[in-house]
């Protein structure tokens, strides 16, 4: 693992964020070395959080996660990625709201949960997800045109 990308809790992070890194040992990472440390073996949860002031629920699950953490038996490390690496890292899971955890196996994509869910949806979601098959991310969808197609604005289109 790229050590160099793996950051002790910033001063700036809020309180209840460095709680969550201090109660799950969890690794505060940064875009450049979310690959290194993804694909690490075993099952990992990643944190997308955002700015609180922005995007209040950000605490609520900083408060969440160390309670999935000790519910999911510890069998999992976890990530966290402040604000801006998580909004370079975000579309790559294509989930729909923030704040948001992923979970992956040996760097493989097993799922998301967006947004703040009541706590027996957590639990049920973590464990479908702790025993589910790796499958492809859900990334946002980029609008892909074929050379020399015509604009979707152009009368003589189709669509």
């Amino acid at each position: 693992m790229n050590e160099a990308h793996v950051h002790p809790p910033a001063p700036d992070l809020h309180p209840l964020l460095a709680r969550l890194v201090y109660l799950t040992h969890a690794a505060v990472l940064d875009a450049e070395g979310f690959d290194d440390w993804a694909r690490q073996p075993g099952v990992a949860m990643v944190v997308f959080a955002e700015d609180p002031d922005r995007y209040k629920e950000t605490l609520d699950l900083a408060v969440v996660v160390p309670e999935l953490h000790a519910t999911g038996g510890r069998h999992f490390r976890v990530g966290l990625l402040p604000p801006a690496a998580s909004r370079a890292v975000a579309p790559r899971f294509g989930f729909a709201r923030w704040p948001a955890f992923v979970m992956l196996r040996d760097g493989h994509y097993l799922g998301a949960v967006d947004g703040i869910r009541d706590w027996d949806v957590y639990t049920a979601e973590l464990l479908r997800l702790l025993a589910a098959a790796p499958t492809r991310a859900p990334t946002v969808g980029i609008p892909v045109k074929a050379a020399g197609a015509p604009e979707a604005s152009d009368p003589s289109s189709c669509h």
